[in-house]
């Protein structure tokens, strides 16, 4: 009889535990996001929240979920694409904590240094607004190019007002760059993308952004849910010490923690 009671207690302590614990899904890019979600989810589950990590290959899908409430939240992009994709989709989404930075760089298979670009060279940027202006930024701050803008940061091609080099440039979707490295002189490529293609941001970049760089990688929300219990321990748990450690062993100066 004893035993029986203590099994229903059990039972029902389970089934509370079960329902006291908060759900939470979040979309992501594999590397480094997924990795770091990854690395605090038991800690999360600690604290009374189940977190989902579903992974993406685009920058575009992630911000459609969330506005649709199909995810919770995101975790991959910066504030300046953000509001970009905002103003372009009629979404209001917010951002919630920024976590860290992923300097952006200019990557080839071709040559060792910028210095080696000839005229007419091939060069690949990302397609979306900001990463494409935050590419042709990098390009003017080593000397390359000028925009007629030099500080707009959704700049394409078409605000370049100085080409000396005579560089052709090709915009394509962000994660397709790792692999048209040996079709193109020079791809400006986003850090995760890198990471991905087993590329090493501090070694393998001709040029990359310092630690300056304003475009830190943010935890993304709704409105409606931005302040609720659970993302608020997601977004402590971002911030924490061990997450700062882990980012500052895991990657080596390549992803740098912003907080």
């Amino acid at each position: 009889m004893k035993i029986t009671k203590i099994l229903v207690a059990l039972a029902a302590f389970t089934a509370f535990s079960a329902q006291a614990a908060d759900k939470l899904s979040i979309a992501a890019t594999a590397v480094p996001h997924a990795e770091i979600l990854k690395f605090i989810k038991p800690a999360l589950a600690e604290n009374g929240v189940d977190l989902k990590i579903k992974v993406f290959t685009d920058y575009v899908q992630p911000n459609v979920q969330v506005s649709q409430s199909q995810m919770d939240a995101n975790f991959f992009q910066h504030q300046p694409y953000l509001t970009e994709f905002n103003a372009g989709r009629g979404t209001s989404l917010v951002s919630v904590v920024g976590v860290h930075v992923e300097p952006f760089g200019a990557y080839s298979s071709k040559i060792q240094s910028l210095d080696e670009l000839e005229d007419g060279a091939k060069v690949a940027i990302p397609n979306d607004p900001t990463n494409g202006g935050r590419a042709l930024l990098l390009l003017q701050k080593a000397g390359l190019i000028t925009l007629k803008d030099s500080s707009k940061i959704t700049a394409t091609p078409r605000d370049i007002a100085e080409n000396p080099k005579s560089i052709e440039f090709f915009e394509l979707e962000a994660a397709t760059l790792p692999r048209v490295l040996d079709q193109v002189a020079v791809a400006l490529i986003n850090t995760n993308y890198a990471l991905e293609a087993g590329l090493n941001p501090t070694k393998d970049a001709l040029i990359i952004e310092g630690p300056d760089s304003p475009y830190v990688n943010i935890l993304v929300a709704r409105e409606d849910n931005k302040d609720s219990a659970a993302m608020k321990k997601l977004a402590e748990a971002l911030t924490s010490e061990d997450v700062k450690t882990f980012i500052q062993t895991q990657y080596k100066g390549a992803v740098v923690p912003a907080f």
